[in-house]
Formats: structure tokens, sequence, C-alpha cells
């Protein structure tokens, strides 16, 4: 779509920092052709993408077993892919501007194993279709110019994620690919929850990792007749022995399929049954050190990387301020109910606030829920606005996008709003 503890952290748990050369390497008239496309690249682009892609996994098929299958027939893949080559062009004269976009998506690469190899296939491809979408537009001078931005930006992605890889290797019980693990444990979390316990198949020592971050699981899935890889948070602290992962069930709609991972997952893989699972990665973390407020906004399965953070938070003590906001249509769907009636039980620093938005006859207010409806910051204003507080916000991307604005308008600085995007890399 991650966990610590309070000695000192090794490399793993370190913050990382990324930046870019402030100095490009590419010429300055090569800055002015990149940039002159933008237009075209604003008209274009998702021609360009969805021809390139198409080419990619015609010519070299082993590569479905990497690339999610479903954003590719909802046209979310190529879109996603056309918005960051045009945000590429616009900021190429300040690439600096990219870093967070960088990190998240290289993070998403480590999980599924990208090697640098896969940047100059992409590369060819994407530059010939460019010159079969555009045409005549596009003469030597645009070819070369964009090779060598391409470059430049693969070469970024390149070290980022290379140097995932070292640290991954250098964890105690880390590893770099895919291992074996088995599923030791399927616990119902609501009506389409379910948490997965994840144990390794050899049984050696698992790494720890950070309050908020996903692994990738991969599976076989029948009717593609492909291995799928899907992103999860750990919904858990670290314990040395499984991982806990808690998937909802994703259903058809009239805008896009049923999940295939999840329905495999939820139906056709008992305990008993083997997976591919990455080493934990993802930036979207919680900051174990700080000792201000934090405030906890989830929206539907958004809320598994929260539970992480909260547990994470209680077990170093109780002197953190927490406030813990969810919104999820009704109890049936409550996920972890009982877990966070637990966690509240034994630490009354932390406040909640529960959203049902379709209160049903079971649900009772005020042990089930608080407010019937959307998350409505105004009416926990007193509650959820803290000075200085951290805000992590996780959940479909409307969701997010109306809650970092309502923090903005209610001034909230931008550096305290954290979000995890659930859904294609480039969104």
């Amino acid at each position: 779509m991650r966990s610590f503890v309070r000695r000192k952290a090794p490399c793993w748990l370190s913050t990382r920092t990324f930046a870019i050369a402030s100095k490009s390497r590419l010429t300055p008239q090569q800055i002015q052709i990149v940039k002159s496309t933008v237009p075209a690249l604003e008209q274009h682009g998702v021609a360009i993408t969805t021809l390139f892609y198409n080419r990619l996994l015609e010519t070299h098929p082993e590569l479905k077993n990497i690339f999610n299958t479903a954003h590719q027939a909802t046209g979310e893949q190529p879109a996603a892919l056309a918005h960051a080559v045009w945000a590429y062009a616009v900021n190429i004269d300040n690439p600096q501007t990219l870093e967070a976009a960088i990190s998240r998506i290289g993070h998403k690469h480590a999980s599924l194993g990208v090697t640098a190899g896969l940047y100059s296939v992409v590369g060819e491809g994407l530059l010939v279709a460019i010159k079969d979408v555009l045409g005549n537009a596009v003469d030597e001078s645009v070819v070369a110019a964009w090779g060598a931005a391409y470059q430049e930006l693969a070469d970024y992605f390149i070290q980022f994620e290379a140097d995932l890889y070292r640290e991954a290797l250098e964890t105690p019980g880390g590893w770099k690919g895919w291992r074996k693990f088995f599923i030791s444990g399927k616990i119902p979390e609501g009506e389409e929850i379910i948490s997965f316990h994840l144990t390794p198949v050899d049984r050696d020592a698992l790494p720890a990792y950070k309050p908020g971050q996903f692994l990738s699981v991969r599976c076989y899935v029948p009717e593609l007749g492909v291995y799928q890889p899907r992103q999860y948070s750990l919904s858990d602290v670290p314990n040395g022995k499984y991982f806990q992962i808690s998937v909802k069930k994703e259903f058809a709609s009239d805008k896009k399929p049923a999940g295939r991972v999840s329905n495999v997952l939820h139906e056709s893989l008992p305990e008993g049954s083997e997976v591919d699972v990455s080493m934990p990665f993802g930036d979207f973390v919680l900051d174990v050190n700080a000792t201000t407020p934090v405030v906890l906004l989830s929206g539907g399965v958004g809320l598994t990387p929260m539970m992480s953070m909260l547990q994470t938070i209680t077990n170093q003590g109780k002197s953190r301020r927490v406030v813990f906001v969810h919104a999820t249509r009704n109890g049936r769907v409550h996920a972890m109910k009982s877990t966070l009636t637990r966690i509240l039980s034994e630490n009354p620093q932390i406040d909640r606030a529960i959203f049902y938005e379709e209160v049903s006859k079971h649900d009772v207010q005020g042990v089930d829920y608080d407010f019937s409806g959307r998350v409505d910051l105004s009416k926990i204003r007193d509650m959820a606005i803290l000075p200085g507080a951290d805000y992590y916000i996780c959940g479909p991307l409307p969701f997010m996008n109306a809650q970092s604005k309502d923090l903005r308008d209610i001034g909230v600085n931008e550096e305290h709003i954290h979000m995890e995007v659930f859904g294609s890399p480039g969104k």
C-alpha cells in the first residue's frame, strides 16, 4: 500500500536523508529543450505512457510479475507515469523539488526488487514511445536532451535504491528481494478486513521496522497466470516472530474490478500457505524521538499503519499525548475495534474520535463510535488541534486531501502534516 524500540537504533531505524545534487549535469540547452516539451507532455503524456507500457509488457512479459495489472487495466499506472514525466520536465531546472517523490517511489521500487538494469529497459522504451507519439516534433536534439534527462533521473533512483538494499542487508534479520513466508494466522477484523500473521519459512530472525512502513506481498493469481505483488502496511509492532498485515477484501464496483490479490489472500490461501514477502520499506514513519502531541487521522483500511504507530507510542510510555481519529462506514466494518478499546483502557493519555458514516441500530454512540457522518475537524477542534502537534493521515486519496486541506485552513503548518498515499506510485 511499521514500528520500533527505544534502545539505540541500528542503521535501518535511523532517519535517512536523501538529497539531490544542487547542480544538474544537463547543459543549459538540454534543460531548455526538455522544458519546451511540457505542452506536448500535457496533451499527449498518457498516450505516450500507455503505448510504452503496452510494448514493455509485450516485449518483457516477465515484468507482469512486478507491475500491478489492475493499475494497468484501469489506466492508473500510465496516468501516474505521465504525470511523473511531466512533473520532472516542469522541474528539470530545480530537481530538488522531487526529493520527496523519489524517496516515496524508491521505497516502493525497493520492495519490488527493482534493479538498475530495469531503468535502461524503461528508458529505451519511453524514448521510443515519445518519438512515435509526437512524430516530427521530436528531432535528434529532443531525443538527446530527454535521454540525458532520463539518465540523470534514473541515476537518482538507482543510487537511492542501492542505499536501501545495502541498509536492508546490514540490518539484523534483513534481506534483499523476496523471502518465503507462510500464513501462520488469519484473524477476522470486521466484515472486510483480515489480519494475516506471516512467519518466515526458514524461521530465522526478523528485522525491526519503523511504525508506518509496509511490505510487498507476492502471490500467484490463477486467473491472470502470473504472480502479483501488493503493498500492505504493517499493523502491529515488531515481535521477532511474525509480521502482521491487515488486508481489506476489495469487491468489484462500477469503477474498478475486484482486488485480485486481496481476494486470493482472503479466499484461496488458508493458514499454512506460502507467499513471497519483501523487507519492510517506506518513508511514511512516526518520529519516535519526538515528545510533541500526535494526531493520527485514518479512513477505512488506512488505520493499519496508525495502529502500529499508536502501539509504538504506548510501548514507549504514557507521557506523549495522542489523539486517534478514525472514519469508517459502520460497526460491521470497523476493523481492530477490540484492540483499540484495550489500548485506550490502558492509556488515559489517548483521546479518540470515531466517525461512523452509516450508523446502524447495533452501533452504540460513546461505545462503538463518537460521531455520525464523515470526519469533521470542527467537531473535535479542541481535542485535535494542538500546539506543536504532528498529524499523520492515511486512507483513500479523497479522504487525505480533505483532511490535509482542513488542517491547512485551520492554520496547521504544512511541515506538521504527513501523509501515506494508497494507490499507484505516481499519485
